[in-house]
């Protein structure tokens, strides 16, 4: 069985790549995140994962905002994509996975080295561009995946382009839940974990709802990325019920 779920998961990436590869370059922005959309949710309906939308927004919905999110998957960025396809960005190791890092690439993943000063200088200033031109950016400020009821420390940074940009900042919560309501360990990515160990895990396990939660819009005029950061930090932990230690 697990042979044949890792040859639906293949088929499915060729057929991205196709799209990518023959379609991309012909579609307009609005037929890219409909491929991007569909795409996502196919790949998660194979590897068995609902998701399950909420909307805390309190109407503060902002169509260029800058989404950040909690980071504890691979999976993340597919389950956000199947309500606002977005241009991530994300660590330079997943350009390096086999075919999914190049779909991801072809998607619009913007590809950070870490510990590299100018590179975050250099993204920073691409992101203010692409979000002054309308796309829709999204990125982990953590840095890396936590096991799930953890949240580490945001780094603020990238902050800064949503500030120049004059564009709000939008938090999401995910979770991943398992058929009684509590954390499904099977999502966590974390440690020395390879992408495809991660993979063989959730095909392995029972159905998982990803849980997605919009939260109110964190506006950015005069603020400091710092400040932004930390508001964006707590919100997240206050929808997770986690507690600073």
């Amino acid at each position: 069985m697990i042979v044949w779920h890792f040859f639906r998961v293949f088929i499915h990436l060729i057929a991205g790549l196709l799209t990518c590869a023959v379609v991309f370059p012909f579609a307009h922005d609005a037929r890219r995140d409909y491929l991007v959309r569909r795409w996502s949710v196919k790949l998660l309906a194979i590897c068995t994962v609902d998701v399950a939308f909420k909307d805390k927004s309190e109407g503060a919905v902002n169509a260029s905002a800058m989404i950040v999110s909690n980071h504890i998957s691979w999976l993340d960025i597919f389950v956000i994509n199947t309500l606002h396809p977005c241009h991530f960005v994300a660590k330079s190791d997943i350009r390096n996975w086999p075919l999914l890092g190049w779909l991801c690439e072809k998607a619009g993943t913007i590809f950070l080295v870490r510990g590299r000063q100018r590179d975050v200088r250099r993204i920073y200033e691409g992101l203010v561009h692409q979000i002054e031109a309308g796309k829709r950016i999204a990125f982990f400020p953590e840095g890396t995946t936590a096991s799930q009821g953890n949240v580490l420390s945001f780094h603020a940074n990238l902050f800064e382009a949503a500030i120049e940009a004059r564009v709000p900042v939008q938090p999401f919560v995910l979770r991943y839940l398992d058929a009684q309501g509590q954390f499904h360990t099977a999502a966590d990515f974390i440690g020395d974990m390879t992408f495809a160990e991660s993979m063989r895990i959730i095909l392995l396990a029972p159905r998982m709802t990803a849980e997605l939660v919009r939260l109110p819009t964190i506006p950015t005029d005069g603020a400091h990325r710092r400040d932004v950061a930390r508001l964006a930090r707590a919100a997240v932990m206050q929808e997770l019920g986690v507690v600073e230690i």
